[in-house]
């Protein structure tokens, strides 16, 4: 999707557009080529996709539209994003399909991602309610301790180790020096659940071409580095 998308929904200049703060950068960007306004809205600290409460809480007399974000092959909460767009008379446009989650590298994924789920410790895991589409694009844990210092370093020692690991996003949008010039949010408001996720959130190696041995790999070393964090956290 691009600013083809939100123009057909009716977005143009001068018009707001809830964005989420946390995986929302490039949707800030288009609607900024639209000559519009992005609003940043914080995130759900499970999913990482749109909170609707605080969509809604961002919506203005100029909102012309809400624009949830799949993050990591995780389904953003549409139902009661639409429920708060039809309240609020505010279209809601996803900003890309939700990727097939019957796939046969989907399928393998998830029970990779299971298999990660239950050996994995000193990191958190991503949280999957039964029931819940997830097509598992990243794997995505969350590294506890201070924030970015133990989350970085977590990170260089596994690439020591061999593992490939990256942050997802570094900075939330919200904060990004480009919006500097275009609204008070870059300073003044808080988006917590963004910053925490940004701060903390690790994106581990998951391919359906992954072997046994590779995952064990990958759990060897992080629960070897998990258990550094907590002796440390002591």
């Amino acid at each position: 999707m691009g600013t083809s998308q939100l123009t057909a929904a009716g977005v143009s200049a001068g018009d707001e557009v809830v964005v989420p703060s946390f995986g929302g950068a490039d949707v800030a960007r288009a609607v900024r080529e639209l000559g519009a306004r992005p609003v940043f809205a914080d995130i759900d600290a499970d999913t990482y996709c749109l909170d609707p409460a605080s969509a809604a809480g961002a919506v203005t007399a100029r909102t012309a539209a809400i624009v949830p974000v799949h993050l990591f092959g995780r389904a953003a909460d549409l139902a009661a994003l639409c429920a708060a767009g039809e309240q609020l008379d505010v279209p809601v446009v996803e900003w890309e399909p939700l990727p097939r989650t019957d796939a046969i590298d989907a399928v393998r994924r998830r029970q990779y991602a299971t298999y990660l789920g239950r050996r994995l410790r000193g990191v958190a895991v991503p949280v999957v309610g039964d029931g819940v589409e997830h097509a598992c694009t990243e794997y995505v844990v969350r590294v506890p301790g201070n924030g970015r210092p133990d989350r970085d370093a977590f990170r260089r020692a596994l690439r020591m180790k061999g593992v490939a690991c990256d942050v997802p996003v570094r900075v939330p949008a919200h904060r990004l020096p480009e919006y500097a010039q275009h609204m008070e949010q870059v300073t003044a408001v808080r988006l917590p659940e963004a910053e925490r996720a940004a701060d903390e959130c690790l994106s581990l190696p998951l391919s359906a071409a992954m072997t046994k041995k590779d995952l064990h790999r990958v759990v060897s070393a992080c629960n070897a580095l998990g258990g550094l964090l907590r002796e440390r956290a002591g």
